[in-house]
């Protein structure tokens, strides 16, 4: 096991390259070496700055560092338990994170995108897709700290700058995707998303025709915003065409089922 350590010294790169991708500091966890330095010399040349560790304590370590942007972490149990780290990462700290399985099996991800991944992104990882996804989070993430940072809308009030989330007296903590749905619902109150606009806006483009996704986090932020989830009052949908947020509180909106997957606390 090693700590974080710069891949090797260089001089530091401008935050955007000539085409105005975002550049941005990495930390690359994963206990396989070799992919672990494909990975860091493939995003060198896309004009990051990457450093890499075998350990996930060095993941926790990374988090706390304001240099940090963006974290990619093996979400195997071999040597590095990604999910755990990933767990007890998010207890502290909101820095991006992007998840490397050995499987695409729907449980796997979606158990990732409960324990608050930004993205999951299975092997046999191929450089290029890792990359493109790499710069998608950061836009997501840019975009957000772009914004007026206090939305507040039918008794909810979101700060966008301390991801975090008040009901009447009460901080409510949302994981990184259910803030960002709740917030896109938010900005738009009473205007009906389909389930597709959702997971595309949410989770990419190459996440289109898992509106799966959507029924899930829509039941998880239910449970948590509502004073009761069977009538919500903030979070309806118009069967068959999408959900919407209300600021009237009717509380009429159709309850999907329990998603079947179970819920990570």
């Amino acid at each position: 096991m090693i700590a974080a350590s710069r891949a090797r010294a260089s001089p530091r790169r401008p935050a955007t390259s000539p085409e105005g991708a975002r550049m941005a500091q990495l930390l690359l966890v994963h206990s396989d070496r070799a992919l672990l330095d494909a990975m860091r010399s493939h995003l060198e040349l896309e004009g990051h700055d990457v450093d890499t560790a075998l350990c996930g304590t060095a993941a926790l370590a990374g988090a706390r560092s304001a240099s940090v942007d963006l974290i990619v972490l093996d979400a195997s149990r071999r040597g590095v338990d990604g999910m755990e780290v990933l767990r007890r990462l998010r207890r502290t700290a909101d820095v991006p994170v992007i998840l490397v399985g050995a499987t695409a099996e729907e449980s796997d991800v979606l158990r990732g995108f409960s324990l608050g991944a930004d993205d999951y992104v299975a092997r046999p990882c191929r450089l290029p897709e890792l990359a493109a996804r790499i710069g998608a989070v950061l836009a997501r993430a840019s975009r957000g700290h772009g914004c007026q940072s206090i939305l507040a809308r039918g008794g909810l009030v979101v700060d966008r700058a301390k991801h975090r989330v008040r009901r009447r007296d009460d901080w409510i903590k949302l994981t990184p995707t259910e803030f960002r749905l709740l917030v896109l619902l938010m900005e738009e109150p009473g205007r009906v998303m389909s389930a597709e606009e959702l997971v595309t806006r949410v989770w990419g483009a190459e996440y289109a025709g898992q509106a799966d996704y959507v029924r899930r986090y829509i039941w998880y932020l239910r449970h948590k915003l509502e004073d009761d989830p069977d009538r919500p009052a903030f979070l309806q949908n118009e069967r068959n065409v999408g959900y919407f947020f209300s600021e009237q509180r009717s509380g009429i909106g159709e309850v999907p089922r329990e998603p079947a997957a179970t819920r990570e606390s």
